[in-house]
């Protein structure tokens, strides 16, 4: 048995471990978020899309940094497997940017007393929406392999230069986000609710593994249809 069903027989199994544990944390982190952390005194209960928000907005970046760094890795070591893991998160990484833009702005209407503003935060996580979009829509336009693999690694390292931008628009710009409430010197948001914050990042990053372990099962078995699997 070569490479190719191996890691195709390892991925299949992993997505019923994978699946039952993300119920399990995600229930956990339900209840935690839901019932047993506290409401903000100014923010009141709204304060608990943040257990939506934050965690889609940080796996939505983390993955995407991936992709990334993963399309670099094809163009130094011309490994057809790095793209399609890249091309294989990249639906997930969507699916959390919308979220978390979407969340952002129904948490924005109570906070700031609007659904959108042109923040920079929220106009580079926009950036980064597009970005997605514009990789996604890559791999379905072009055909030419070689074409395909320049394209869509152009357009993950291009992005790559947004993601400091999310991540220190609030320090460089005067925007409506807050400073950060979480660096590595420590946090300024209370065990009562990091907690919560951080089951509910462990259970998306979970469902963005079963997301991705499901559509680079698929990619697998289009690569051994077309006979690619012994190249």
């Amino acid at each position: 048995m070569n490479i190719f069903y191996k890691i195709n027989n390892l991925s299949f199994k992993a997505q019923k471990y994978v699946f039952f544990l993300f119920i399990i944390v995600f229930s956990i982190g339900i209840v935690e978020a839901l019932v047993l952390s506290p409401a903000d005194y100014k923010q009141s209960d709204s304060v608990r899309i943040m257990y939506v928000h934050v965690p889609s907005a940080w796996t939505s970046v983390g993955i995407f940094s991936v992709i990334a760094i993963l399309s670099l890795g094809n163009l130094i070591f011309k490994n057809k497997y790095f793209l399609t893991i890249a091309k294989s998160l990249a639906p997930s990484g969507l699916i959390f940017n919308i979220i978390a833009l979407v969340t952002g702005s129904i948490w924005g209407r109570p906070t700031w007393g609007t659904w959108w503003a042109w923040d920079a935060r929220i106009t580079s996580m926009l950036v980064l929406c597009i970005f997605y979009i514009l990789y996604i829509l890559s791999w379905r336009v072009f055909q030419n392999k070689e074409s395909l693999n320049k394209i869509t690694s152009a357009i993950s390292i291009l992005g790559l230069i947004n993601l400091p931008i999310i991540k220190f628009s609030v320090e460089w710009w005067t925007t409506l986000h807050q400073p950060a409430s979480i660096t590595l010197s420590g946090s300024s948001i209370h065990s009562s609710m990091l907690l919560p914050l951080f089951i509910m990042t462990a259970a998306f990053v979970l469902f963005s593994v079963l997301i991705f372990l499901m559509k680079y099962n698929t990619e697998l078995i289009k690569i051994k249809n077309k006979g690619l699997d012994r190249i």
